[in-house]
């Protein structure tokens, strides 16, 4: 007999195995119960347990000690234990404090085996290069710099001929000086991709994302195994694939399959920052309540933003070329020219990091954007899920986190690194004490942890139709005017047919409001530049 959300059942609860070991402080894990009656198994639940209460695990199909069950799909399941013998729960007790321990070791507080993406290396100090290049890229004399930050001459001259180190308070003042050099580098979410497996795209849409479902246009899809697909605006930027219902034509009953993707493009993460601030939210928020829905990461693009030009794209080739680099990956490869611009990889899924020409990129799609050139983490599956654990089961912030995974991952140099050095026990070590480094890339990852992950939040426009139409119809139309056809061009405006896509597209457009929040935020998007910092207070009252 147990107890399933205060209804007694004539069940016998069965041991089937572990599904996740997520043993944290709360020494929990994740097990699967089937319920037993006459000799089969009726149903399975995918319930927590206490690690220290359940002590060792029984043999998969013996009987487990188990009173009662509550919870739902939704939030999950949690089991009560019976009690256990006083001498072995002491000593499950015992044995699972020392694993806690020994996962505790580094910084990070993390036993992942293989899964792990950061080690404990020496975190990367400003040098007296970095501060002869961040006075470069300020366009200031050593007298000018000094005044501003509030040192004596003698002080920036001691840093810069090696003589001085830098101190925190040295940067602290550095960057309350400059602020627009401490806004020079900052973090974004470029992609995000959940899966959420007992979801259909509707109820992704209304009780995870809270969007209105009037602004989504539903269409067929192939892709991914899906059969539909949910378009925010009729554009693929906001969009959720799944499984249409299906009729039964001899009992027509509805059959609806579960299971649902939902994707965040790099402009669909910025038009969903706009609903998550009209819903007083962050991406902090956010995914504590998607991990409510079981929802899991699949992909996502974690943006490093160089807005002062800091990195070179053409000196970061030549370095490649060169081998003037250490990847922790031995996978790369360089794309691009120099009037269009040069993408690097480093690595193959599940994890890529990519540095290239942002401007570049955007000018030759008719666009402007004030980041010069981007470096992005892109974590597939477990990578992500790493990443998205770290943040929101540590106090850590993801800037932190961010800049650590890049720097243990890949590291630039000014000289040569010999194949000796390439074969040593260790290597990072051997690179760094003997070999200049890059001061562009040493301060990047030095000054990283000082930037900010920030939220901008825009609205849906119509700005790709408008460049396209002024840069490729307006010619003709004029041609048009000047022969006497410009009556027949206004006639067909105000006669033509949207299709369903481009009435999606006017609706989302027109709304100022984009979710079910039942608290709009008054907020002006006259200034779409307006930023929000993640990590000041969660990022609500930036």
């Amino acid at each position: 007999m147990i107890t399933i959300n205060n209804e007694p059942k004539a069940y016998t609860p069965i041991f089937l195995g572990t599904t996740q070991h997520s043993l944290r402080l709360s020494l929990e894990i994740l097990i699967i119960v089937g319920m037993k009656l006459n000799d089969e198994i009726i149903e399975t639940y995918n319930v927590t347990v206490s690690a220290i209460e359940l002590g060792y695990l029984p043999n998969i199909g013996s009987k487990i000690a188990i009173d009662e069950i509550t919870g739902s799909e939704l939030s999950g399941f949690k089991a009560k234990i019976t009690a256990l013998d006083a001498q072995i729960q002491n000593t499950a007790s015992t044995d699972l404090k020392k694993l806690v321990e020994l996962k505790n070791v580094g910084q990070y507080q993390l036993l992942k085996g293989k899964k792990i993406m950061t080690q404990n290396l020496n975190a990367p100090k400003l040098t007296n290069d970095n501060l002869i290049l961040i006075r470069q890229l300020l366009g200031v004399t050593q007298p000018e710099f000094a005044k501003k930050i509030g040192v004596s001459e003698r002080t920036v001259w001691g840093i810069e001929n090696g003589s001085q180190k830098i101190s925190n308070k040295f940067v602290d003042k550095l960057l309350v000086a400059y602020p627009n050099f401490a806004e020079s580098i900052e973090v974004q979410f470029d992609w995000v991709s959940l899966t959420f497996p007992d979801l259909t795209s509707k109820q992704v849409i209304a009780d995870v994302l809270r969007l209105q479902e009037n602004l989504f246009l539903e269409r067929p899809t192939s892709q991914n195994f899906y059969t539909r697909e949910m378009a925010f605006a009729g554009e693929k930027n906001i969009y959720i694939q799944d499984f249409a219902p299906v009729k039964n034509p001899e009992t027509q009953a509805v059959d609806q399959k579960f299971g649902t993707t939902l994707y965040l493009t790099g402009k669909g993460t910025r038009l969903f920052e706009k609903a998550l601030l009209e819903q007083n939210m962050n991406w902090h928020d956010f995914f504590e309540k998607a991990r409510l829905y079981r929802g899991h990461l699949t992909r996502l693009d974690i943006a490093i933003n160089d807005k002062w030009g800091l990195l070179n794209m053409n000196d970061l080739v030549k370095a490649v070329q060169e081998k003037r680099f250490w990847s922790k990956s031995k996978s790369y490869a360089v794309h691009g020219n120099v009037d269009d611009g040069w993408t690097v990889d480093f690595g193959k899924s599940p994890f890529v990091i990519r540095a290239y020409d942002k401007h570049k990129e955007q000018a030759n799609k008719g666009y402007d954007t004030d980041v010069k050139t981007r470096v992005e983490l892109e974590l597939h599956q477990d990578k992500a899920e790493y990443v998205l654990d770290e943040w929101l089961n540590n106090d850590e912030k993801l800037v932190d986190i961010t800049f650590d995974i890049l720097y243990t991952y890949l590291w630039f140099t000014n000289g040569k690194i010999e194949d000796q050095q390439l074969k040593s026990d260790k290597i990072r070590d051997e690179i760094e004490s003997t070999v200049e480094l890059m001061p562009a890339w040493s301060l990047l990852t030095a000054l990283g942890k000082k930037m900010k992950f920030v939220r901008e939040p825009k609205k849906q426009s119509v700005e790709r139709i408008e460049k396209w139409v002024l840069q490729s119809v307006v010619p003709s139309l004029a041609v048009l005017k000047k022969t006497g056809h410009w009556h027949k061009i206004i006639e067909a405006i105000n006669t033509v047919e949207l299709s369903a896509e481009h009435e999606k597209l006017v609706m989302a457009t027109t709304k100022n409001a984009i979710t079910q929040a039942s608290k709009q935020l008054n907020i002006n998007f006259e200034k779409p530049t307006k930023k929000y910092n993640e990590d000041d207070e969660h990022g609500k009252g930036a």
